[in-house]
């Protein structure tokens, strides 16, 4: 048996490459290879392929590559198309959508008008990829849980970038696309409805967000520490416990009083994670419609000092 004990000993196997379910699942659009990569196996299974894209995986890719494109062309437009500029400046170049003025109408190219094109590219490509993951999971048999988690992050996405900006009436609202302009945006928005961190909603988010680091951490780290007692087979664990989880849970009980199953681990981290994003899009979507100022409600409410 093989003893791998630390983080920095994974074991990598080599022999003929799985190319996964056959019968009953359509291959027309999967690639027919598969190749191995070490440093790949470092992190996860160091087999690449093969890889199933089908209409929704196209369609994805390519609305997705024209958002990349649009965007990129503006950044090179802004670079006055000197190489060099665009290089120095990369980090601070940035899409803007249109000005207030122009409310939820269409403006010209130069002034918002193309960030509302790029958007609907990118619309496209995150909702043809979520169909993907469904359908992919109903064709190998699996629950939509990746599915449903993935909705929970395209929930603040819309929210950020349409869902809100429509409720508020102008798209100058959305988020602009650059690596600065997004994070000046993020001040703003603060700084504009009184403080976001007394936004409730927004410590919740936090809170799951902290809480899923931690969670993913110790589970992996306990799986780690009995795989050498087999813990990474974690179904049969799951419905045969054995040595690994019966360790792995004293040690829990031991420190924490308290242990997660084999398979209730993955339910809090599935919920932590997913209720990053759902809690954070409802915040969001709270601020400007239904509150002004985060700080004064949060005074109403006994949420922040009076003076």
């Amino acid at each position: 048996m093989a003893e791998y004990q630390n983080i920095f000993t994974q074991v990598q196997v080599r022999a003929a490459p799985e190319m996964g379910m056959v019968e009953q699942v359509e291959t027309g659009n999967r690639t027919k290879s598969a190749s191995f990569s070490t440093l790949a196996g470092w992190f996860g299974n160091a087999q690449l392929g093969p890889i199933y894209l089908g209409t929704m995986g196209v369609v994805s890719l390519a609305t997705g590559a024209i958002w990349f494109m649009l965007v990129g062309a503006w950044y090179w437009h802004q670079a006055g198309y000197n190489p060099a500029v665009f290089l120095r400046d990369l980090l601070w170049f940035s899409l803007e959508p249109p000005a207030a003025e122009y409310g939820l109408g269409f403006a010209p190219m130069a002034e918002g008008g193309l960030w509302l094109i790029a958007s609907f590219f990118l619309l496209i490509s995150v909702i043809a990829w979520w169909v993907r993951t469904y359908l992919r999971a109903e064709a190998l048999g699996m629950g939509k849980h990746v599915s449903w988690a993935f909705a929970g992050a395209i929930w603040l996405f819309l929210v950020l970038g349409l869902i809100r900006p429509v409720l508020m009436g102008s798209w100058s609202e959305a988020v602009p696309y650059g690596i600065f302009s997004h994070l000046d945006w993020t001040n703003n928005f603060s700084l504009t409805y009184g403080n976001l961190f007394y936004n409730p909603f927004h410590a919740l988010s936090i809170a799951f967000l902290y809480g899923s680091a931690l969670l993913f951490a110790m589970h992996g780290a306990t799986i780690l520490a009995v795989t050498r007692l087999g813990g990474d087979r974690e179904l049969e664990q799951i419905v045969d416990r054995g040595t690994a989880s019966e360790r792995a849970a004293l040690f829990w009980r031991w420190t924490m009083g308290f242990n997660a199953t084999m398979e209730g681990i993955h339910r809090w981290a599935w919920w932590f994670a997913v209720l990053v994003t759902v809690t954070g899009g409802i915040g969001i979507l709270l601020t400007g419609t239904v509150v002004d100022d985060w700080y004064s409600w949060a005074q109403v409410h006994g949420y922040a000092p009076l003076n």
